[in-house]
């Protein structure tokens, strides 16, 4: 037994005070204190064989990642973005200060009226009257929301980098050429009689090489499509006050419906992946249903999405809750619209 000595203070007195302690707890704490240090688990690292690359990484300023790569990477790790609840869904949750009617009641339903004769095409004609009245497209460009701004302008940034400002020109103007020879390529094919399957094949030769693709693609589509009743023809609602030209109206697998044809380099498989087109389609087909030329009434919506390798283009149908559902974010965009130009307008008085 060994006596410990430890000091007591008591009053401002220190006296040494004895304690037993046994032999074997002294000898484990001795033990204890004696024993050597752990040794750290990166003493055994080669530091020599990785201060190159350390230093290469602390010393580059310049990363071979871009924007694009990191998002990709980003989506790869944690999957894609999940937005709790996208604009669009939001606007159309909104309810507009006024809702006009989408179908005119007073119009003759479209079964009441015969299908035979040429379809309607009536030209837009901007000296009747219509010089002020603004169209679907310049509404829906000017009330983009910010996250479509922000996204257009991304990807316009993006091809300037890629062709430069003259080779992007080239790129939107080839763009709309084969927008058109696409268009005139099925007016022509709606308006010549037979339907697809009983023309032959070789017959598509006649079409640019731009757009015989286009024509493969949709070529399933046609086989549904009966009864056209009207083919680039000018819709207007004078109580809204806006003006369109819809591409086709006709039956889609025996549906009448306001369609709408659109080219893509890329898949649309899905009708979010159409953005704006049916708050566009139904706009037209408001439109359409107020206006005196059309002596009946549409209800339904028709996307069909081209693509030039001759793939089977998609066809999304909007039955009438949906198109009830994009009329009212149209009459969103409308008011939108309506209150950006009366700003503007108040904002050019106060100038002068």
């Amino acid at each position: 037994m060994f006596i410990l000595k430890r000091i007591l203070c008591v009053g401002g007195i220190v006296a040494p005070q004895s304690t037993s302690l046994p032999v074997s707890q002294f000898s484990s704490c001795h033990n204890c204190l004696r024993s050597s240090k752990r040794r750290s688990p990166y003493s055994s690292v080669d530091s020599e064989r990785y201060s190159s690359l350390v230093k290469s990484v602390m010393s580059s300023k310049v990363s071979s990642q871009t924007p694009e790569t990191l998002q990709a990477e980003d989506d790869h790790i944690y999957g894609p973005v999940v937005r709790a609840q996208t604009p669009a869904r939001a606007e159309m949750m909104r309810v507009p200060k006024t809702l006009h009617p989408f179908l005119n009641c007073v119009e003759t339903f479209v079964t009441d009226e015969p299908e035979s004769g040429p379809p309607a095409r009536i030209s837009l004609n901007r000296g009747q009257g219509r010089s002020s009245v603004p169209s679907v497209t310049r509404i829906l460009q000017q009330t983009l929301s910010p996250e479509q701004v922000f996204y257009l302008e991304r990807w316009k940034r993006r091809m300037i980098a890629e062709l430069g400002e003259e080779g992007f020109k080239e790129y939107n103007q080839k763009l709309f050429r084969q927008g058109k020879l696409f268009h005139s390529a099925v007016e022509d094919f709606l308006t010549s009689g037979p339907t697809w399957e009983d023309r032959n094949p070789s017959e598509t030769t006649e079409h640019a090489p731009e757009v015989q693709g286009y024509m493969q693609s949709i070529s399933h589509v046609l086989e549904d499509v009966r009864a056209v009743r009207a083919i680039e023809s000018t819709v207007q609602h004078d109580t809204l006050n806006y003006l369109g030209i819809v591409d086709c109206v006709a039956r889609y697998r025996g549906v009448l419906c306001v369609i709408d044809w659109k080219t893509s380099d890329k898949p649309k498989p899905f009708l979010s992946n159409t953005y704006d087109n049916p708050v566009q389609v139904a706009a037209y087909a408001g439109a359409l249903n107020s206006d005196d030329n059309y002596k009946y009434q549409v209800e339904n919506g028709l996307i069909v999405v081209a693509y030039k390798d001759g793939s089977p283009a998609h066809a999304h149908r909007l039955n009438q809750e949906l198109m009830l559902e994009y009329w009212r974010t149209w009459l969103l965009r409308l008011e939108k619209f309506t209150a950006q130009r009366s700003s503007h307008e108040s904002s050019a008085f106060s100038g002068k």
